[in-house]
């Protein structure tokens, strides 16, 4: 079966450098971001939500999550996200959703925050990060109850 890539998930992975905003600043320290986004934690309920969202974060589209089974369409392409909380901690967790790339440079997960020195953005979403930094922490908060 052949599935469309959702246009947030196409926009994250083709993204181009801010034209006139200013660049996200992500405060990491050994490959984390030890504060809130937002100053303040997020709700999982909301975080399920955006994972689930196929406009938004979309994870199922390349993870599985066995307590997800009946949504449909789990990728097989990025890894389980089975346990996720046992292997990494919530700063952990919250730069590998805001941009991967900086723990795992040959990834092709997009970054979800950020908003600057990517490349082939649509025009209508140069400059913009996937995600606000509240549905961030509202993924990482979801992501803490995987374990």
């Amino acid at each position: 079966m052949r599935r469309l890539i959702p246009a947030a998930l196409f926009c994250a992975l083709f993204s181009a450098t801010a034209r006139g905003d200013e660049p996200i600043r992500l405060d990491v320290v050994d490959y984390a971001i030890p504060k809130s986004l937002t100053g303040a934690p997020g709700n999982a309920d909301a975080g399920k939500n955006v994972f689930l969202t196929r406009t938004l974060g979309n994870c199922l589209a390349c993870h599985q999550v066995s307590a997800l089974k009946s949504e449909e369409f789990h990728g097989e392409f990025g890894p389980s996200l089975d346990g996720v909380a046992t292997r990494y901690n919530a700063a952990q967790l919250r730069l590998i959703v805001a941009d991967p790339k900086r723990i795992f440079t040959d990834t092709v997960m997009p970054a979800f925050y950020k908003n600057d020195g990517l490349n082939r953005v649509r025009p209508e979403f140069v400059g913009k990060p996937v995600l606000t930094a509240a549905q961030v922490e509202d993924v990482v908060a979801y992501l803490e109850t995987l374990k």
